[in-house]
Formats: structure tokens, C-alpha cells, sequence
């Protein structure tokens, strides 16, 4: 869940691209969405709980089935809901003690659905080309650090 809040300026394309890798990690590997992510406007990075790294083929496919996502100009929705209404939902595991009931529930298209107070683009044609630059594997974290491209007309 991305509840963080950032003191300098987001980047909507960025953010949004997180949104989509994370449901991306799930629905291929089952695992939690991403454990601790750092966003900025030029590369990000992310950690997922895996029992292995990734194959290189997988790690295609993860970059490929993200591009495929973004190319489908999917609208970016915000709705308001109750936490009971939410955690029909998403995985309200790593909401704070302090949240109110009331919770800003950010959709990419029907792909994936997230608690979020960060910005993002309105529709997934701003987020460019995703790249993933390097990955890593440690004790059980996979750390992918990645960057967006502009897309060639």
C-alpha cells in the first residue's frame, strides 16, 4: 500500500508505473506488494518478499506484461471509501494505526486497485516506456530498481 507521503515534489508517472509493477508482482509471484519503495523522477526502486530471484526470463516478462498494462491507456480513478467497504478491496495490512475510516482508493483502470494519497498521471498513456535497470536478490528481498522512458511515436 503507498500511504507515504513525500515531501518533494511527486512524479505522477513514476508513482502510477509502482502501482502497476506492484499488482504486476503479485499476480505473477503471489507475493505482498512491494515492502519498501523509493520513487523519484529519473529511476525507483522497490523490495518484494520472494523465496528466489526472478529468472531473466521473468524478469522480462515482468517488464513486458507492465508495458502491455501501460499500452492499454487505462484511466486512473480516485474513490473515497469506508475501511470496511475498502478491505473488500485491497490489503489494508499496512495501513497506520492512526488512518481515518475514511480512505482514498486509486484504480488503474481494472488492473489494480490500492489505498494511495500520492499523485499520478489520469491516464496510463503518461507513464512512457517502464525499463527495469538492475535487480538484486538478498536474504529473501528482491530489490528491482527501475526507470521510464518516453514513448517513440
Amino acid at each position: 500500500m503507498e500511504l507515504n507521503s513525500h515531501n518533494k515534489q511527486e512524479y505522477p508517472p513514476m508513482h502510477t508505473a509502482e502501482h502497476i509493477l506492484n499488482q504486476t508482482m503479485v499476480r505473477m509471484f503471489g507475493c505482498p506488494r512491494s515492502k519498501n519503495t523509493h520513487i523519484e523522477r529519473k529511476k525507483s526502486k522497490c523490495d518484494y518478499l520472494l523465496e528466489s530471484c526472478p529468472s531473466d526470463e521473468q524478469v522480462e516478462a515482468i517488464c513486458t506484461t507492465i508495458n502491455q498494462v501501460i499500452a492499454q491507456e487505462l484511466p486512473i480513478t480516485v474513490e473515497f471509501l469506508s475501511q470496511a467497504e475498502a478491505a473488500a478491496l485491497v490489503d489494508l495490512s499496512k495501513l497506520p494505526a492512526n488512518v481515518s475510516d475514511t480512505l482514498r482508493i486509486v484504480r488503474v483502470g481494472d488492473y489494480d486497485a490500492c489505498a494511495c494519497i500520492g499523485a499520478h498521471v489520469e491516464n496510463t498513456r503518461e507513464i512512457g516506456e517502464f525499463h527495469i535497470i538492475s535487480h538484486s536478490f538478498e536474504d529473501g528481498i528482491w530489490r528491482v530498481r527501475f526507470k521510464l522512458k518516453a514513448r517513440e511515436n
